[in-house]
């Protein structure tokens, strides 16, 4: 049995939010929209930290994949992007690292860096699949049950909000100092490598405010609006 890509990637957040707000609406009986946006970022943010995870375990093999892709594409004229997120996968390979590493090596025809561990995109997004899992997991639970207090959850939140603009900043600038936009085309700069990287810049300035709202509250107060 094989399942779609999309319905794969797609359930998987829906699973892992609708999992939160069940949670929420037992503990507190209602689900604010502040808090159905947290739920659905950080669902995304986990499929990510796994898909980085494979990245690493994963790179020589996303290094000769994008040559794979790059021969593909010149000789049907077709996207490999599109080919692979549209693809099925075998319910036996659901978790298999090398089938998620292809998200990268298709993405590499976009911006080669993926496919050099010597880069600033590789190790940014490694130490990301690393670093955030724990502390986002931490944060989604605590935002759906609050069991931390919220001076603590305010703190991690802050932290890692901040990371995440930091960071996703530094990596779209690089694309500029760098020149891989010179490498593709006005539309495929949006599509595959700003629209991408948007929600972690624009979630991580609306978290600064979340979490700061509960550093200076004391309470989770603000997860009611």
């Amino acid at each position: 049995m094989k399942i779609p890509m999309p319905l794969i990637i797609v359930g998987t957040i829906a699973l892992m939010s609708a999992v939160g707000i069940g949670l929420r609406l037992d503990a507190y009986g209602h689900v604010s929209a502040l808090y159905v946006a947290c739920a659905l970022f950080f669902s995304t943010n986990l499929l990510i930290c796994y898909w980085e995870i494979c990245l690493y375990l994963r790179r020589d093999y996303v290094e000769k994949r994008l040559g794979y892709w790059q021969d593909w594409e010149r000789e049907t004229g077709r996207i490999a992007a599109i080919e692979y997120f549209t693809s099925r996968v075998p319910v036996s390979q659901l978790f298999s690292p090398t089938v998620w590493a292809d998200v990268w090596a298709t993405y590499c025809i976009y911006d080669d860096s993926y496919a050099d561990r010597r880069t600033l995109g590789f190790n940014v997004d490694v130490c990301n699949g690393y670093a955030t899992l724990v502390p986002s997991l931490l944060l989604y639970a605590a935002l759906t049950i609050e069991f931390l207090p919220a001076m603590v959850t305010g703190l991690i939140g802050f932290a890692l909000c901040w990371q995440w603009c930091y960071v996703t900043s530094v990596y779209i600038a690089s694309v500029f100092i760098g020149k891989h936009h010179r490498k593709i085309t006005r539309k495929e700069l949006y599509i595959a490598i700003l629209m991408p990287n948007a929600p972690w810049l624009l979630f991580s300035v609306l978290g600064l405010y979340i979490f700061l709202r509960m550093i200076i509250d004391g309470s989770y107060q603000v997860m009611s609006f």
